[in-house]
């Protein structure tokens, strides 16, 4: 009897801050089986400080290839994988010495011990390099852990970590490269002037040059190594499968929401918010509320980031539940279409959202959420759950401005999150913004999904082709859509209110 054919595809990696995932998808690029592993925080660390050991997230891929090959093999499929894409959280600190040995936990995007660092880095650079940025902890690091810092070789991320455990190179796509140091956009690579700037400041040769520590950067379609035999074997898969270069979570997840073109725009809207804005040139000068990567292409990418999402709203329906002798989702469920049909004003009534405090607006403390002109008019929960929302938008309006006024493109917004679970909040973006919204039925697969279209144009593409990928993502744009435009009479009272909001802010002594 003939044996059935193996189906061709791709396999995408993402290693997020809670939990690592795989997805398997077909030359089409349809998913057809996924696995995840777990992985926690290094417990008794001081406040601010996290951690995680990279052994857990090796664990946690064995653990989700094992779950995915289980998945196929009940549904009778045999696979071949094509080539593979690596996708993380970015901005880690994950430190390696001559031998290839770990020194100790990796530090994460959310570790906070070196804003000083990055206040420093900014105002020596003129660039932006907020705490979370992988310059500033190498800098934290060697002047707080000389001793640590003495014995590294290299310095990576964790999707260059787990991309080395794979292949043995020391490589990372560009995007994930531009959360470790400031990208140059003319030569797509470190900006040596920052560079001798930094050894300069460190001014201790036996801590070696910052270009020598830091990996290799690659654009999307560069050839990134292949599965040596460490990495097949943590996969179970042939040695010499071909890997992408290593992105970070943020460029995969641009490329998971098919974001290629200038002016477009991802915005993961739920207990945070993140709007990434594929520029049309690199931003010039430093904004507290814009930060600056690149997407896989090289691309010029403009972050606007909220601590304060969904938190504040979410918090007023718990108290209606707990009022109501239920829970969050009862209170959704009931409120919720009264949320959706209140007045764009509120009947007057406006919030503050800031549960955390918000750095890239100025807001120096949390613990401050509020409403503000409440009456008997206006007081009904749809009014106070529309206006926790609606001043979170604001704030994603207000550091969007920053790019407004600079003349960069915002044609279209992409919305992905919590807030899709009710479409209707969309157009509420949508008038709020001035800028049509979609949302599409494929964003749910994240980047692991966006990690697999990466590994389909390494196989497809290569090295050899340059300025394809906005081309390709458009080919892959087949997903079912909702597309919400602006109401211009909401967007005329979005635009008023929007004015009252930012005057509301300054009344509260909240900014520096």
């Amino acid at each position: 009897m003939k044996e059935p054919m193996a189906t061709p595809g791709y396999l995408g990696i993402d290693a997020g801050t809670q939990g690592l995932s795989v997805v398997f998808v077909d030359e089409n690029s349809n998913v057809l089986a996924t696995g995840e592993g777990g992985y926690e925080m290094l417990p008794g660390l001081p406040e601010s400080c996290y951690e995680q050991h990279p052994a857990d997230w090796e664990s946690a891929l064995s653990a989700a290839m094992n779950e995915l090959r289980s998945k196929l093999a009940t549904a009778k499929c045999d696979y071949e994988v094509l080539a593979i894409g690596i996708s993380g959280q970015m901005h880690g600190e994950v430190l390696i010495d001559e031998n290839g040995a770990i020194l100790g936990a990796a530090r994460l995007w959310c570790d906070c011990r070196n804003e000083a660092e990055g206040i420093e880095l900014t105002t020596r650079f003129g660039v932006k390099i907020p705490k979370r940025m992988t310059a500033a902890r190498w800098l934290w690091t060697i002047r707080n852990q000389a001793e640590k810092a003495r014995l590294v070789a290299n310095i990576t991320t964790p999707a260059g970590w787990i991309s080395n455990r794979l292949t043995g190179q020391w490589l990372l796509g560009i995007g994930d490269a531009s959360g470790m140091f400031p990208i140059d956009q003319v030569t797509l690579d470190y900006d040596e002037r920052f560079l001798k700037s930094f050894d300069e400041l460190v001014n201790q040769p036996d801590f070696g040059t910052l270009r020598s520590l830091l990996p290799a950067v690659r654009l999307v379609g560069a050839d990134a190594g292949s599965l040596n035999r460490r990495g097949a074997e943590l996969l179970g898969l042939p040695i010499g499968v071909p890997v992408a270069p290593a992105e970070g979570d943020q460029p995969a997840s641009l490329a998971g929401s098919l974001i290629g073109a200038a002016g477009m725009v991802s915005v993961s809207f739920g207990t945070s918010v993140c709007a990434n804005s594929v520029g049309d040139r690199a931003f010039v000068g430093v904004s507290d509320v814009v930060d600056h990567f690149c997407a896989p292409d090289g691309k010029p990418i403009n972050m606007v980031f909220l601590r304060n999402g969904t938190t504040f709203m979410n918090t007023i329906m718990d108290m209606f539940g707990a009022a109501m002798g239920g829970n969050r989702n009862e209170a959704f469920e009931s409120i919720m279409p009264t949320v959706v049909d209140a007045a764009a004003d509120c009947g007057g009534l406006m919030a503050l959202p800031f549960m955390d405090d918000e750095p890239g607006l100025g807001v120096n403390r949390g613990g401050s959420a509020m409403l503000s002109g409440l009456n008997a008019n206006n007081a009904s929960p749809g009014n106070a759950v529309k206006a926790a929302l609606l001043c979170t938008m604001f704030n994603l309006r207000l550091g969007s401005a920053v790019l407004d006024r600079r003349g960069f493109p915002r044609h279209e917004i992409v919305l992905s999150g919590g807030l899709t679970r009710t479409p209707a909040l969309a157009q509420v973006l949508a008038d709020v913004m001035n800028t049509p919204v979609t949302m599409l039925s494929s964003s749910s697969e994240g980047c692991a999904w966006g990690a697999a279209l990466m590994a389909k144009y390494r196989r497809q593409f290569g090295a050899s082709e340059t300025g394809q990928w906005e081309d390709f993502l458009r080919q892959h744009d087949t997903a079912t859509r909702q597309r919400f435009t602006p109401n211009p009479a909401d967007a005329s009272v979005y635009d008023t209110t929007f004015l009252r909001y930012q005057e509301l802010i300054k009344t509260m002594s909240l900014t520096r």
